[in-house]
């Protein structure tokens, strides 16, 4: 007599379940939405922590899929909670919302023309960086599972996450004001996914990192006493001018002689100096800021360390003082190995195997890292670069997404919630 196993049983000795596959017709009438949703989005950006009627869009879709859905978490947040028809344990997926205070030259129909005050400016309003694209998708990943309630164990949280960019100064906000209201909570996820479109990836391709792929990121204000005098007469006073370029020559140092390069990049940069009136008058003080990146724990250790102690110092030596205040922005987004391992296969069936690649880790933040902190996460890499074209850079007023790469990232948020969930 002969026995037959079918795959569910056999899958079953192995402690898994037969794949779940959610139908291709599904796919293909999900993309012209996906891309009309971002179109909307891309033409209406909102600055973090304003994201209102992004906020609105997002639930109302939410909704109509009746999808248990919650508003105005971490301010201007929105979360869906759909549960499987069959138990299980319960998977976050991540989208950020919010657009960046940058003026769009792209020539497109659906082009920003925003414009809003940001930090006592004026300034244009652009997705600059593909957040409108990260929502976009993850819309069509809640509308395709909300179908398919039969072929979920367990419980999917979708989380739109406002202000990634950094809240601004003085308010709460992102990953961390969202955790801090409990997102993580009721019911307990047990691990999240996250992906972000890349301008220099060639559509239909994704990279990956295991361990540490993102920097952690510090925000530094340096403020600088000196003594005003007049500029015929530099003896006379202590210029802060002068010790503020001494101190970015100092910070430089730092980064060539303290940090331990071959384990990991860092880099400390001065992104601005404010001091003075006018061409004549030496000023009393000076302001600087800027960033920290580090990819290393130990390093990160080293470096804000020696600027502590650096700062003063050199002011000091001038005839001056000075006070340093570190802040953290993100921390290291760190793919958990176990869990980069059990998904990378369906990545891979997904996109071909040829084209999911792996990648070197990145000086840029992202505060997705506050979620792998409380729990195990993965974060990828989605292709947006159009074929044979010159790359554009994130957060500049020519950054461009080819949105033939939505898709692939519809598909794949979609079949690793699946998949997770189908063996966890």
């Amino acid at each position: 007599m002969k026995h037959i196993i079918t795959l569910s049983i056999f899958l079953a000795t192995l402690g898994l379940q037969a794949q779940q596959n959610v139908p291709e017709d599904d796919f293909q009438n999900i993309e012209d939405k996906v891309i009309d949703w971002r179109r909307d989005l891309h033409e209406n950006p909102e600055l973090s922590n304003r994201e209102f009627e992004t906020a609105k869009k997002i639930a109302a879709h939410l909704k109509s899929l009746g999808i248990e859905t919650t508003t105005e978490i971490a301010k201007t947040g929105v979360v869906g909670i759909l549960k499987g028809d069959k138990p299980g344990k319960t998977l976050a997926l991540r989208a950020d919302i919010d657009a960046l205070p940058v003026t769009e030259k792209n020539d497109l129909e659906f082009k920003s023309t925003k414009t809003t005050e940001f930090l006592g400016s004026q300034t244009g309003v652009m997705h600059a960086c593909g957040h409108d694209t990260h929502t976009a998708i993850l819309m069509g990943v809640a509308e395709i599972l909300s179908k398919h309630k039969d072929k979920i164990n367990g419980t999917v949280k979708f989380i739109f996450q406002p202000a990634e960019e950094g809240p601004p100064p003085g308010e709460e906000g992102g990953a961390a004001l969202m955790i801090k209201e409990g997102v993580l909570e009721n019911p307990d996820v047990d691990a999240i996914f996250g992906l972000h479109i890349n301008a220099a990836t060639p559509v239909g391709t994704i990279k990956y990192k295991p361990e540490g792929t993102m920097a952690a990121v510090e925000r530094f204000v340096i403020n600088v006493q000196g003594k005003q005098a007049h500029g015929s007469a530099p003896w006379s006073g202590v210029d802060p001018i002068l010790i503020s370029a001494k101190i970015i020559d100092g910070l430089q140092t730092i980064i060539s002689r303290n940090a331990d390069l071959t384990e990991s990049a860092s880099v400390i940069t001065v992104g601005k100096i404010t001091s003075g009136v006018r061409f004549n008058i030496i000023p009393e003080t000076a302001e600087l800021i800027g960033t920290v990146r580090t990819l290393d724990p130990e390093n990160k250790k080293v470096i804000l360390s020696r600027m502590r102690e650096l700062v003063p110092a050199i002011a000091q030596a001038y005839g001056g003082s000075a006070t340093i205040d570190i802040q953290n922005n993100t921390a290291i987004t760190f793919n958990d190995v176990a869990l980069t391992q059990q998904m990378l296969p369906t990545l891979e069936n997904v996109a071909g195997k040829e084209n999911v690649n792996l990648m070197k880790a990145t000086t840029g933040g992202e505060d997705f890292s506050f979620f792998q902190e409380k729990i195990p996460g993965f974060y990828f890499f989605l292709g947006g670069m159009p074929e044979d074209a010159e790359p554009t850079r994130h957060h500049t007023p020519d950054f461009y997404i080819d949105e033939s790469g939505l898709l692939l990232g519809v598909k794949t948020m979609t079949q690793l919630t699946l998949d997770f969930l189908s063996n966890s």
